[in-house]
């Protein structure tokens, strides 16, 4: 993935973030106030102007300003292409998944290189039968709801196969993965 272009900051360093005006859905739609941002243009900028701190806070570079990431859920969003590959959000192919852990609201969150990730939840459904029992049949709804309902969060019996790579899939509360994978999901300006 490129990275965001920084050079405005040089030439005007004391430029204020912004807070509180751009979000990312669960569908992985950048929002502006709200309302899904639908030109190509600018959605392709915010693509390629994403990037995170070293606090785990995302934002997107527009020229000197940060204007930082309200997340619904994760700092990057899955979706699975039209050649049967997945890809971020931001157009980028995944070929690397590091891992894979179910939520206990039944969400699937794969990691990549990037991050952590939301599989969109109209593509859950296609890769369903991608969660593998130990002797290797498709996932039943009986062993999925298992684990969604886990009290504590572990490693399951269960594995992600995806594209020649077999991973362990663990089990995880929501309101952890934030902590979990190291990102703030509202930003907010220091005080003080």
């Amino acid at each position: 993935m490129p990275a965001p272009d920084f050079s405005a900051m040089l030439r005007w360093p004391n430029v204020p973030a912004c807070y509180g005006w751009l979000s990312l859905d669960r569908r992985g739609h950048w929002r502006l106030r709200g309302e899904v941002l639908g030109h190509a243009g600018l959605n392709d900028f915010l693509n390629r102007q994403y990037a995170h701190d070293e606090d785990g806070c995302y934002f997107v570079q527009n020229g000197p300003q940060r204007v930082f990431v309200e997340l619904e859920y994760t700092p990057w969003v899955l979706r699975l292409g039209a050649t049967d590959r997945l890809e971020t959000h931001t157009g980028e192919d995944v070929s690397e998944i590091r891992g894979a852990t179910l939520d206990n609201e039944g969400n699937l969150l794969i990691e990549i290189p990037e991050g952590i990730a939301l599989l969109c939840d109209r593509d859950l459904p296609a890769l369903r039968d991608c969660l593998r029992l130990p002797d290797g049949e498709p996932a039943d709804d009986t062993s999925v709801l298992a684990i969604i309902a886990q009290p504590v969060p572990d490693l399951t019996v269960l594995t992600l196969d995806w594209a020649g790579q077999h991973v362990p899939v663990a089990s995880i509360r929501r309101s952890e993965v934030p902590g979990r994978y190291g990102f703030v999901p509202s930003p907010r300006a220091a005080t003080g």
